[in-house]
């Protein structure tokens, strides 16, 4: 079956960097779009990022020039560089595949499988 791990979540200080990584398993990795969420307690689940099949990209307004989602399909992982993080990006970071194949990175809330999650955590 479909398994989404993700890695490299943790604490940083406002202004830092970290690397997010999704492993998938369980099919065909390069013929799926795949996109980043996150999710902090009380708020709905925010789309960031999503890359489709051929590495078309597409960014939400708030992560814009700060993240970048690529992926690595001879390791069947996805991954997210964040930069100049802000305490408001601390949530719960969750990789995501869509639920059909196609190439489109598709910047929605509908459609996608998603992994378990990695906190992040940003302080002032």
């Amino acid at each position: 079956q479909v398994q989404l791990v993700e890695s490299g979540g943790g604490s940083v200080q406002a202004g830092g960097s970290l690397r997010l990584s999704c492993l998938a398993s369980g099919y065909s990795f390069a013929l799926y779009s795949m996109a980043w969420f996150r999710q902090t307690p009380g708020k709905k689940r925010e789309v960031l990022a999503a890359i489709g099949t051929k590495g078309g990209t597409d960014y939400a307004d708030s992560v814009k020039g700060r993240f970048t989602i690529s992926r690595d399909d001879s390791k069947n992982t996805l991954y997210l560089q964040m930069n100049s993080l802000k305490p408001e990006d601390t949530a719960i970071y969750t990789c995501a595949r869509r639920t059909y194949e196609g190439d489109y990175p598709f910047l929605g809330l509908l459609g996608y499988i998603w992994g378990q999650g990695t906190q992040v955590t940003v302080s002032s």
